[in-house]
């Protein structure tokens, strides 16, 4: 997306839309002339709440109906209206971000849209910058995401960290080969089976001033998941090119924090994998030593995710970070709890989860608190180990997810874990079928008001 489709207005020539509270339609619409009333009913739009219509009033015109604080209320205008350059009647607020994402379009493997853009014109030039950015790393997430297995590979996720690193003058470390499977023992067991080109490896980005307080973000980059030995049928491995999607979004966390200059000291971290299938597979009932100490016997080759984030998380806790947020496509029992649009959210912190479920409501960007349930602590019994990686049966799969790792993470450190699902199943306004953002922005909020900038 072009970074000009928001402009600071300067009074220059420009088509008019109408953003109108819904309450507020039918006074607009006797105020119309004939013709526009005539077009409207035509096109049976009724002033609902989140809806929009294009017309034409002497130029192209569009209306757009807002309820409170909907940033996607511009969204479908973005995407329907011919190109040119717009001025909302009235003040545009959080709808500028879904003008900008209604212009998304994940072009690699087609031919690049050249309709032309929508410039937005708006009164709040000091916020552009801002919406921009938010804009930019939903987009990259959605990217990384969208982009096939074949194409996006640990290595990739390392380039990606790497082209963040130089862009904000960030230290860049990448872990792999002997020192990756003596120090790292489960990331290196579950990525062991890919070819040499796709070898594990954890990546770590630190950025900012040591003095400041230290935070950790933590995504699971398995590139691909074909369950391992477990494997998974045909369908079940249809969208596992996702299975990155938390790597994706820590990424873009990190880059909006870094962009806004946010007084932290920032570590990142990415173990990233491809859980592959050859002889020297990671096999059920294997027990694995991991970074930690302790000893994980492996129940299920396809409950990858949660073991190489046990040793990033253990790596994090290290540095003795007041905060760790860890983003990941952990479960297929979030998605049945709780659908692909809400993420469950984990965390033994009241404060951290009051203010992520706060944000996320302020902001359009949901989650919903699960439970971090301590009796289904017993569920991860092993009989020749500290602990399974995947209880039998499936009861609370989510919440057993979420009890393992926490096994991993500091007593005395706020920490969050977000089981996100990274793909949107239905297409909406400035939301397209595909990659998705999910909780990108409430932390990121959250972020901002813990530690703002003097």
């Amino acid at each position: 997306m072009p970074d000009t489709l928001l402009q600071p207005d300067r009074g220059q020539a420009a088509r008019t839309i109408d953003l109108i509270a819904p309450d507020a339609y039918d006074a607009w619409l006797g105020g119309q002339p004939q013709r526009v009333r005539t077009a409207l009913a035509a096109q049976r739009f009724t002033g609902k709440a989140g809806s929009a219509a294009v017309f034409v009033d002497e130029d192209v015109h569009g209306i757009a109906i807002a309820g409170p604080a909907d940033p996607w209320s511009l969204a479908k205008l973005a995407e329907t209206l011919p190109a040119g350059t717009y001025r909302v009647a009235g003040e545009i607020g959080p709808a500028a971000l879904g003008w900008v994402l209604g212009q998304y379009r994940f072009d690699r493997y087609r031919r690049p849209d050249d309709t032309g853009p929508r410039i937005l014109l708006t009164r709040d030039a000091a916020g552009i910058e801002e919406v921009l950015r938010v804009a930019a790393a939903t987009a990259l997430v959605r990217d990384l995401v969208n982009t096939g297995a074949g194409d996006l590979g640990p290595a990739e996720l390392e380039m990606a960290a790497e082209k963040l690193a130089r862009e904000h003058h960030a230290a860049l470390t990448v872990t792999r080969g002997d020192t990756l499977a003596a120090d790292y023992p489960m990331i290196h067991a579950v990525g062991q089976a890919a070819v040499k080109e796709r070898h594990p490896r954890l990546i770590e980005l630190e950025w900012g001033d040591p003095a400041h307080p230290r935070i950790a973000l933590v995504g699971k980059g398995v590139v691909f998941d074909t369950g391992g030995l477990d494997i998974k049928p045909s369908a079940g491995m249809r969208l596992m090119k996702k299975d990155m999607g938390g790597a994706a979004h820590a990424l873009a966390l990190a880059s909006l924090v870094m962009a806004a200059r946010l007084p932290v000291r920032l570590h990142l971290l990415i173990p990233a994998v491809e859980n592959a299938i050859a002889g020297n597979a990671f096999r059920p009932g294997d027990v694995l030593r991991s970074r930690a100490g302790l000893t994980v016997e492996n129940t299920n080759t396809d409950a990858e995710g949660r073991l190489i984030l046990g040793d990033a998380l253990t790596k994090a806790g290290e540095g003795k970070p007041e905060l760790i947020l860890d983003f990941a496509t952990l479960t297929g029992a979030a998605r049945v709890a709780l659908g692909p649009d809400l993420p469950p959210l984990f965390t033994d912190d009241e404060d951290l989860a009051r203010d992520i479920l706060a944000a996320g409501d302020a902001l359009s960007d949901p989650l919903w608190r699960m439970p971090l349930w301590g009796a289904y602590d017993d569920m991860l019994k092993s009989d020749i180990a500290d602990m399974v990686n995947a209880p039998d049966g499936g009861f609370a799969g989510a919440v057993t997810a979420a009890l393992f790792l926490r096994r991993f993470v500091p007593q005395d450190v706020a920490w969050a874990h977000m089981d996100v699902f990274a793909w949107r199943p239905t297409a909406k306004p400035g939301r397209p079928k595909g990659g998705e953002a999910y909780a990108l922005r409430a932390c990121y909020a959250v972020l901002k008001a813990r530690y703002p900038r003097g």
